[in-house]
C-alpha cells in the first residue's frame, strides 16, 4: 500500500441525489455519504486522492467507459452488462429493489400488486429495467432524480415508487417518515461496486483496501455511521 503522500489523483464520478450513499452537505458544499467515505478510505489505503465531480447516474458508467473520469462510486450494480465495459471492485454492499407506498395505501403489497398501477422510477436504473421486464401493463414514469419521483408519490402522481432498498429505506424513515411506508420484499438481490476504466491499475489496489477494511472493523465503522447496526442473517 502507498502512504498517505499520495502522488496520483483519480478523476472521479457521483450521483449526487443517491442518499445516503451520496449527497450535498448544504453548510460546507461538499459531497457526503457512505460511498464518500468508502471511497476516500479506499483511495487512502490505495495511495490515490480524489478529485471528484457529480453528473446524472444515466451518465456516469458511459464516462467511465470512454475514460472522462477514471472511477466512479454511486450505489452503481454489478451488472452483467456493465461487466462488458467497465472494471468493478468486489461488491461493498449488498442491496436490492424495494416498493415504497403511500402509508394509507393497503392495495400494494408485493410486486404483482404493481400491475395496473403507476409506478415512479429513476431513469437508467436497474429498477426500472426490472419493471419494463416484468410490468408491462403498468405505466412506468422515470424520473431523472429520486427527489423528483418520491415527489410524485407523495403528491399522488404515481401511486408507488420501486428502487434500490437503502434509498427508499433512508427517505421512509426521514422526509417520507409517516407519509410512505415500504412494502414487500427486497427483489433481484443486487451489489454495488466501484467502478474504474477498462484495465484500470488501481481496481486490484482497491479490492486489497476493501478487505483490509472489513477485516479490521473500519467499514463497520463507517456502515454503521450511514445506515445503523451492520445486518446479520438476512430475513
Amino acid at each position: 500500500m502507498a502512504s498517505a503522500a499520495h502522488a496520483v489523483t483519480l478523476k472521479a464520478a457521483t450521483d449526487p441525489s443517491f442518499v445516503p450513499f451520496e449527497m450535498l452537505d448544504q453548510e460546507s458544499g461538499e459531497m457526503v455519504g457512505f460511498d464518500i467515505d468508502i471511497l476516500n478510505a479506499i483511495g487512502e489505503r490505495a495511495g490515490f486522492d480524489i478529485d471528484l465531480k457529480t453528473m446524472d447516474f444515466n451518465g456516469i458508467i458511459p464516462a467511465v467507459q470512454t475514460g472522462s473520469v477514471d472511477v466512479a462510486i454511486a450505489g452503481i450494480t454489478i451488472t452483467e452488462a456493465r461487466e462488458k465495459i467497465v472494471d468493478f471492485t468486489d461488491p461493498y454492499y449488498d442491496s436490492g429493489l424495494q416498493i415504497l407506498t403511500s402509508a394509507n395505501n393497503g392495495d400494494i403489497e408485493d410486486i404483482e400488486g404493481l400491475e395496473g398501477k403507476k409506478i415512479g422510477t429513476k431513469i437508467g436504473s436497474t429498477s426500472y429495467d426490472y419493471l419494463t421486464a416484468n410490468l408491462g401493463d403498468s405505466t412506468i414514469t422515470p424520473y431523472p432524480g429520486s427527489a423528483d419521483m418520491y415527489m410524485a408519490l407523495m403528491s399522488g402522481s404515481v401511486d408507488a415508487v420501486f428502487y434500490d432498498a437503502p434509498n427508499v429505506g433512508y427517505f421512509a424513515k426521514t422526509k417520507g417518515n409517516g407519509r410512505v411506508k415500504t412494502v414487500g420484499p427486497l427483489y433481484e438481490g443486487q451489489q454495488y461496486g466501484i467502478a474504474f476504466t477498462e484495465g484500470s491499475e488501481w481496481t486490484e489496489a482497491a479490492n486489497e483496501a476493501l478487505a483490509e477494511m472489513k477485516s479490521d472493523g473500519s467499514y463497520a465503522e463507517i456502515y454503521q455511521k450511514w445506515f445503523g447496526a451492520m445486518p446479520g442473517d438476512s430475513q
